[in-house]
Formats: C-alpha cells, structure tokens, sequence
C-alpha cells in the first residue's frame, strides 16, 4: 500500500510517501498561499511523481489531540471536529493540518485519512503531572497540560533501541528546533513534559517565549488585547523576541550582544527544565538530543550538557564536534547521543497500526 504522510504548516507542505516500511519519496512545497494547500498539495506529488489514484491511504501531523484523541486513528467527522477544538490550543499548528485534511479530500475525496497526534505520547504522564492546581470546573473544561513532540519522542525511543543496544531506563530527552521542548521517559513513556496546556509553555522557543509568570500574560492582555497578546506570544518572541531572528545560523553568525544573550538564554533554559525534568524519573541515564538545532549544533548540545555535569554526564567534545551518534565519553555515567529526527517514519508505523487494528476489528 502507498501511505502518504503529509506535514502541513502555514506556509509550507512537507509529503513523504511510504510503501510497506520504507520511504520510497519526499517533498516539499515552500512559500504557499493561504487556503492554497490543495494546489501545494498536488505540486508535492508531481514532484515526487506520484498520481493521487495509486495512494492506498494518507496519514496527517496533528500537534494537539486534546484529552480524547490518544493514538493515531481515522479521520472521521467527529475525529475532525476534535481537531477542530483544538485549532485554539495549537494556533501555528492545527489549523495548517485542518488544511492540509481538506486539501487531500479535495484531490481525493474518497482516500482514508488517518491522524497522528503530538500529544498523544504524552498520555501516560500521571495525573500529578498533568493537572494544574485549578478550581474543579476550569480542570473539567479540559485546562491541564498536555506536552507536545510526541512523535518526535516516540521515534527517538524506538531508534534508540537500535542506537544504544537497550532503551535505557530514564531517558531525557530534548527536541530543538524552531519548536524546543523536553521529557522525561521512562522505560520508553513518557512521565512529564516541559510544554504543558499548549505548545507556548517550557524552554525559550524560536518565537514563543517559553515559561513565564501568568501575570505577564494578562498584562500583555491588557495592554495589547487577547489576540495581540496571542500573536507576541506565538510569534514575536523567544529568540526572535531577544535578538530579532528565530535562526540559531543567523544569531551564531551576528557576533553581536543581543545574539549571544538570547543564545545564552536558549540552553539556560533547556538545561534548567531538562534537569527539573529528571526528578519525575529519579535520575537519568541517557540524554539524547534531536530536532534541527539539536542534531546540528554542537555548541548548543555541549553547552546544555555541560549544564547538567552534576548529573554525571560527561560530554565528548570530539564527538560532539564531529556530529556523531554517541557523544558522552567512556567515563560518563550518562549516556549522550544525537537522534536523527524521524517523525514521517513515526507516523506512517502508526498508521500502519491503526489499519491493522481496524482490519482486525472487521
């Protein structure tokens, strides 16, 4: 069967497509207009040369799930309206994928459509770790954290079986890119994450800024009115913020006071809530780094590790340097390693499930 996973963004559409286990093609469609997702949509598969009739099944990135949605399932109306509840919670994320769903019904309205969840790695976080200490009717509105990356996660944890030989037990995990998080997994689940009831919570972010006091929301609120507030929060600030670009390669390359702190302030953070992340597992054994600054940028890897040498862990800055898989040296008590991202890979093994247990059902 041909399973195409499709990653949708505001302005851009990822494609890969799968036969059986392997990825057969890729592509990518930058700079769309809005609403304009079903013509990137078939520029994708003309890229890649693929005729929309051949495809068996397409699989989508969906970051909030919610409470219901906990593994990756068909897409049916009352699935899509979920998503739809949604869209609030992940402003920069769900609406591109509701896109992205009507974009293949309209190339192919009668292809299933299956949804694979970001927060759904996160369901077995015990309640202590998800409830925030609210009145009884804000908790049951569904206010509680969710964490998100979580195929991300998920597919570390499986390429670390392979890496390391045995999924170690306590696992710190950092996702960083544009997007930055952390987790804590245990024996390959998660116990606790940095983003919490959407993904503007936890480290500084490429345009989020991460953690902060709830009092600097409603004054943000106040001041610039629920959706200007919104709209600082979500895309102006983080790096961005601090320094006036979300790209690490440009901030390295600026030389200048402002790049250099909000740099500084990007690992500080992710050190400090990495750590904070190893008491929900009662130490660490291994962390691991992926995401596009955290398989790609050296100094950012080691100076966060270096941040967390109380723990015992010990970077090798040779290997470090060299980008390679493990980078802890022989006498460190924690392990380091580098995992290539492989959220398509993730999804189209969900998928893949999905379908056996609906066939199964039948």
């Amino acid at each position: 069967m041909m399973l195409l996973v499709v990653n949708s963004g505001s302005s851009s559409v990822k494609l890969a497509l799968f036969e059986a286990a392997e990825q057969r093609a890729e592509a990518r469609v930058e700079e769309i207009a809005p609403g304009g997702h079903a013509a990137a949509l078939a520029r994708g598969l003309a890229q890649m040369g693929v005729r929309p009739d051949l495809l068996g099944a397409a699989a989508h990135r969906v970051v909030h799930g919610g409470a219901s949605l906990t593994q990756t399932c068909r897409i049916t109306p009352a699935v899509l309206a979920s998503i739809e509840a949604c869209a609030d919670l992940a402003p920069l994320h769900n609406p591109p994928a509701l896109a992205g769903i009507a974009a293949v019904t309209d190339l192919c309205p009668d292809l299933p459509q299956y949804a694979a969840f970001d927060t759904a790695f996160h369901a077995t976080n015990p309640a202590v770790a998800t409830t925030y200490a609210l009145p009884l009717a804000d908790r049951r509105r569904g206010l509680r954290r969710y964490g998100f990356h979580g195929l991300s996660y998920a597919a570390v944890v499986r390429r670390m079986t392979d890496l390391a030989g045995a999924l170690p037990r306590r696992m710190l995990s950092f996702h960083l890119g544009n997007g930055a998080s952390a987790c804590a997994i245990l024996d390959g689940c998660s116990v606790a994450s940095s983003m919490g009831f959407s993904p503007l919570d936890g480290l500084t972010m490429g345009t989020r800024a991460g953690a902060l006091d709830p009092a600097v929301v409603l004054d943000l609120a106040a001041r610039h009115g629920v959706a200007g507030a919104a709209e600082i929060l979500n895309r102006g600030s983080g790096l961005r913020g601090l320094a006036g670009t979300n790209d690490m390669r440009v901030l390295r390359a600026a030389g200048t006071a402002e790049a250099a702190f909000a740099i500084d302030h990007f690992c500080y953070w992710a050190a400090r809530h990495g750590a904070s992340l190893c008491a929900a597992m009662g130490g660490v054994d291994a962390i691991t780094f992926t995401g596009g600054i955290g398989e790609n940028d050296a100094e950012v890897r080691a100076r966060i590790v270096n941040s967390l040498a109380f723990l015992g862990a010990v970077m090798d800055a040779e290997a470090n340097g060299r980008g390679e898989r493990a980078v802890h040296k022989a006498t460190s008590s924690v392990a380091i390693w580098t995992v290539p991202a492989d959220e398509e890979r993730q999804i189209a093994l969900e998928t893949k499930a999905a379908i056996a247990r609906k066939e199964a059902q039948t």
